[in-house]
């Protein structure tokens, strides 16, 4: 990994807690208990889930405290298996708590664990990998990168439930995608293909982007160039690409509202990106 900090997004925490803050502080009864994209969450269970990641980081990175050990992970399906029942765990516990009080704890909370992200040296190794972009060890600039994925994700959930815009702005939104996209080459490490064969990603709007993987010697590698001639191109709306490589939707929904050109098999495999622990 290059001695550079390649996605910038230290700045933004506040910016999404205080969004966050003022969303649920006028939420109605009947709002905290509308569903979300997230089939077994309603909006109090992601706010609750948000709360777990911050108590956790502060916990595990900050304290060096990692409560019971996880025994028997021996691969991306145990972890993933794993991390799901602490997340049904901590959701069911905090059925008991009202708004109020999550509101409350997101706030106190949410001002240390910005504090403690910024207490981090970049390149030093994160105390865990970011094990969707196959990474075995990640730096602290991009496991931040990856924890800001998390908030913006999650408040994005609650504001598609309840119809609030916000968040899909291109400050906000670029840097989640550009951080999700370092799973596109890991979700090809198993696709054979000539040297030099271009897959390409375009988000599009003004918000979107684009992202292409190259095929070397002997794995894929990312970039941003906007010149380059692909053998397959994948065009998304913004809407449906943070559903999508969130495992929200799946590739056979959005199938009709994406534009595939070239090669379709190589197509086809962009939309299995996902780029969360699911």
């Amino acid at each position: 990994m290059k001695n550079k900090i390649e996605i910038e997004t230290l700045h933004l925490f506040p910016v999404l807690d205080k969004m966050l803050i003022n969303l649920l502080n006028d939420l109605t009864d009947e709002e905290w208990e509308a569903q979300t994209v997230a089939k077994l969450w309603k909006v109090k269970d992601v706010a609750a889930h948000l709360l777990d990641g911050n108590l956790r980081t502060l916990s595990a990175s900050r304290d060096g405290y990692f409560g019971t050990k996880a025994e028997n992970i021996n691969s991306f399906q145990d972890l993933t298996a794993y991390l799901n029942h602490l997340n049904m765990t901590w959701t069911n516990a905090t059925k008991r708590l009202s708004p109020k009080v999550l509101t409350f704890l997101l706030e106190i909370t949410g001002q240390q664990y910005s504090a403690h992200l910024n207490s981090l040296e970049p390149f030093e190794n994160a105390v865990f990998p970011v094990a969707w972009a196959g990474q075995e060890s990640s730096a602290n600039w991009f496991h931040i990168a990856r924890e800001y994925t998390e908030k913006f994700l999650h408040q994005q959930q609650i504001r598609d439930a309840l119809g609030k815009p916000g968040l899909m702005i291109k400050e906000l939104y670029d840097p989640f995608l550009d951080t999700f996209m370092y799973a596109f080459p890991h979700t090809f490490r198993e696709v054979s293909a000539a040297q030099g064969t271009v897959v390409s990603l375009i988000v599009t709007t003004e918000i979107g982007g684009q992202w292409n993987i190259v095929k070397g010697e002997q794995e894929w590698t990312l970039n941003k160039e906007t010149n380059v001639k692909a053998n397959a191109i994948v065009k998304i709306a913004p809407d449906i690409a943070w559903k999508l490589f969130s495992k929200s939707l799946r590739p056979a929904q959005v199938l009709k509202e994406t534009e595939l050109i070239g090669d379709q098999q190589l197509g086809q495999q962009v939309l299995q990106i996902v780029a969360v622990m699911a």
